[in-house]
């Protein structure tokens, strides 16, 4: 029973945690195993080999850590970097803030590039220090490909591009965790040298795993790297991988079972498929929002994101007084606004296995909310544009057909 019941399901769109699919509820629901017995080895090979398709890549070794996204970050630092390295790290929301907040930390030297809240980051900047740096002091460039905060994605191709036309060997570090699964992502194509993601967003899971994946050249540095790191040695993992046992303490097992059948699911609805469904979504959600008569937080098309939108209000609306009716009188639930855009917008997220009905059913409450706290909002104005949008675009069902 909920903690604080609501008649019928309440409605998850917030940018993650999001909906765990029926068959992977059903798959965690069983008794704990003994890792070290053949079936977890065997398991769990089967999931390193399937998760570099996520990845799209061939030649990167993955890791499953016990953890969040916030612990695969710190993976990704202490096992390429050492303390006073040179970093470039692009500031364009509260997710890219909080980890330059760990880059610092950890007592690397950070050049923080900051944007606008709503604008992606600035290239130009980085153009111009990589021209500035002919000895290479620059050692990582780390980005956000999806900044959650804002409904922002960045072209990581672009930044892949500049690193090649100056010949910078900088290691391409970033955090996948609101893309990787619903947006394009080519890491081996990129030359993205370390990725992560989280098992509770578009891989809808529960909170629980980070997944680090490592470049050959990722590999080579943390042989090097001098940072202080235990829990999240890529080394003593690469020891058990050799061994087979894989493990160098204890997994979770449920969500090694849940993360089979989620990458399941995935595989039979096709990774495009899947990609072009969030496409369709964000799509949908953004012609909604232009239909009230709201303006989206991200500045410009280049940059919206198709798994989260923030959605900025007027200035007589605080944006979590929408979150809170929401979820009081609907079982709706919105993403606040975080930090520098707190009370300016609420975010719809729309990513993970989730399809055209439950979205506009989220739109529909959206309506609802916008009309209770005082904004002149014509019901079923965003849900029909929504809808006739959907209609021409919604393939059929490729197991349906």
């Amino acid at each position: 029973m909920d903690y604080v019941y609501g008649p019928g399901r309440n409605h998850l769109f917030v940018p993650g945690p999001v909906n765990i699919p029926d068959p992977v509820i059903r798959a965690m629901n069983r008794q704990n195993e003994d890792y070290r017995s053949p079936a977890v080895p065997a398991l769990t090979k089967t999931l390193l080999e399937d998760v570099k398709k996520i990845f799209k890549t061939t030649t990167g070794t993955p890791f499953l850590f016990p953890t969040t996204g916030t612990g695969a970050w710190e993976s990704a630092l202490t096992n390429t970097l050492s303390p006073g390295d040179r970093i470039v790290s692009f500031l364009i929301g509260q997710f890219s803030l909080l980890w330059i907040d760990q880059q610092q930390r950890l007592n690397f030297k950070v050049d923080v590039v900051e944007s606008d809240w709503g604008q992606g980051a600035d290239l130009a900047v980085l153009e111009s220090k990589l021209r500035q740096d002919p000895t290479h002091t620059i050692k990582a460039i780390c980005i956000v490909h999806n900044e959650t905060a804002t409904g922002v994605t960045n072209d990581l191709s672009a930044v892949r591009k500049l690193l090649d036309a100056y010949r910078h060997p900088a290691l391409l570090l970033v955090d996948g965790v609101s893309s990787i699964c619903a947006l394009d992502f080519r890491m081996d194509e990129w030359g993205v040298d370390v990725a992560l993601t989280g098992s509770q967003k578009a891989l809808s899971l529960p909170t629980g795993l980070g997944i680090v994946c490592a470049s050959p050249k990722a590999l080579e540095a943390s042989k090097t790297a001098k940072s202080v790191r235990v829990f999240f040695d890529w080394k003593d993992y690469l020891k058990f991988y050799k061994m087979g046992t894989y493990w160098p303490y204890t997994p979770s097992i449920q969500l090694l079972y849940g993360l089979r059948t989620a990458l399941d699911l995935i595989f039979e609805e096709g990774l495009d498929n899947v990609i072009k469904r969030h496409t369709r979504l964000g799509t949908a959600t953004r012609l909604a929002v232009e239909a009230w008569g709201l303006k989206n937080c991200t500045q410009k098309q280049e940059w919206f994101s198709d798994t989260v939108t923030a959605v900025v209000v007027p200035s007589y609306i605080e944006s979590s007084d929408i979150v809170k009716h929401a979820w009081k009188r609907y079982n709706l639930s919105l993403g606040l606004g975080l930090n520098k855009v707190a009370g300016k917008v609420f975010r719809i997220g729309h990513l993970g296995n989730l399809n055209e009905l439950q979205l506009l059913g989220c739109l529909s409450g959206v309506e609802m909310v916008l009309k209770d706290v005082g904004y002149p909002v014509k019901l079923g104005s965003g849900v029909a544009a929504a809808a006739a949008y959907l209609s021409n675009s919604t393939p059929l069902i490729p197991s349906r057909i």
